[in-house]
């Protein structure tokens, strides 16, 4: 029997909530009409929905309600990185919280207290507080990234808010931003000027753990057609091996995503490939396994990392970036930057043969790499 596809996650999504401050919003008003779906009034200071189970254990029957509502706190902010491993000096632009996909190691599941979708409508104000940072930085270069705290596509059928970020990013001299996805949802995306100023990633896997440990996400073939069409669109693309995983066959497993990646997307589209080993709050073990008991990737050994996150043994991840990397160095172009997400220089060298210092740092090496590819 042929599985259902869920190359667009936004089609769980059952009912919109919005918030009575935003209900005269002209982008609110586009939102609902767009989607079609059940929607009432939240008044403000109340939450959108009720549950009978609490948190976590509500949050499958929280997915599929959207709440349309307005960010009052910071949009841009760095990367809630550690000084402990390498950071690649991203900015974090949040957009919302939560998202239709249900991965089983997401650690927004340790992160979030409520289980709904959140998506803020004052968009405005949210290209405004970029313009003032990007004005009053002009000579550095921001690396920005909708994807921290949801998925930066999966609803986008509903919110059309790529267009949005594309046609205002494609006009900044120093910056640009990476859209980043589990899902196939790309149809707003083509047509618009974007004037190479925009990355359209895609998070891969091996086969097995994208069937098994991300619900509701686009298959490996959805996603690679997906990226194959908006490298013809002339978008620049990025890959992301993260979490690596270790599990049953996984050496074959890696292999075979590789070699279909290679097969249908062009290397000359690809400006860059990250790579992070599973790493977890140890908050979100006991989530996983209440909400996954399926699942056995929590059941392997790990040792707490600098940053407090469950890691595995440095010599198992050494032995997982290696069979990955290499693989990798025999299908690149030499013009994409493959790196490291949050790992220490030790690994840079027992894997790659060099520390991120050597090449200039990773912010110079993932600039590098996207300037020599405009």
């Amino acid at each position: 029997m042929k599985m259902k596809s869920w190359s667009d996650p936004s089609h769980f999504i059952k009912t919109i909530h919005v918030d009575e401050t935003c209900l005269e919003d002209p982008y609110t008003k586009e939102i609902l009409e767009r989607a079609n779906l059940p929607w009432n009034v939240v008044p403000e200071g109340s939450e959108p929905c009720q549950f009978d189970k609490l948190y976590p254990e509500n949050l499958s029957e929280g997915k599929q309600h959207l709440y349309l509502t307005k960010n009052k706190g910071q949009f841009f902010k760095p990367c809630p990185a550690t000084r402990e491993y390498k950071c690649c000096d991203y900015h974090v632009l949040n957009t919302g919280m939560n998202c239709p996909i249900d991965c089983v190691y997401c650690i927004l599941q340790a992160y979030l207290n409520n289980p709904w979708l959140s998506f803020y409508v004052n968009v405005d104000e949210m290209l405004a507080e970029i313009d003032a940072v990007l004005n009053d930085n002009p000579d550095t270069l921001y690396r920005i990234g909708t994807g921290e705290f949801t998925d930066s596509l999966a609803i986008d059928r509903l919110t059309n808010l790529s267009s949005k970020l594309v046609s205002h990013m494609a006009t900044k001299k120093n910056a640009m931003l990476e859209l980043k996805t589990k899902s196939a949802v790309i149809e707003n995306l083509e047509g618009l000027k974007h004037n190479g100023r925009t990355v359209i990633a895609w998070s891969l896997n091996s086969t097995q753990i994208l069937q098994r440990q991300e619900l509701r996400s686009a298959t490996l073939e959805e996603r690679l057609e997906a990226a194959a069409r908006v490298a013809g669109w002339g978008y620049k693309l990025a890959f992301h091996f993260d979490p690596i995983i270790d599990h049953d066959g996984w050496q074959q497993g890696y292999i075979e995503t590789i070699d279909r990646l290679f097969q249908v997307v062009p290397k000359e589209s690809i400006v860059w490939i990250s790579m992070g080993a599973l790493r977890y709050l140890p908050k979100l073990k006991d989530i996983g396994i209440n909400r996954f008991p399926g699942s056995q990737m929590y059941f392997q050994e790990f040792v707490e990392g600098l940053d407090g996150k469950s890691r595995y043994f440095r010599d198992n991840r050494v032995r997982l970036y290696q069979h990955i990397y290499n693989y990798l160095q025999q299908h690149v172009s030499n013009r994409t930057c493959i790196y490291f997400c949050m790992e220490s220089d030790e690994i840079w060298k027992d894997v790659m043969g060099f520390t991120p210092e050597e090449k200039g740092g990773v912010p110079v090496m993932l600039d590098r790499s996207f300037f020599n590819n405009n």
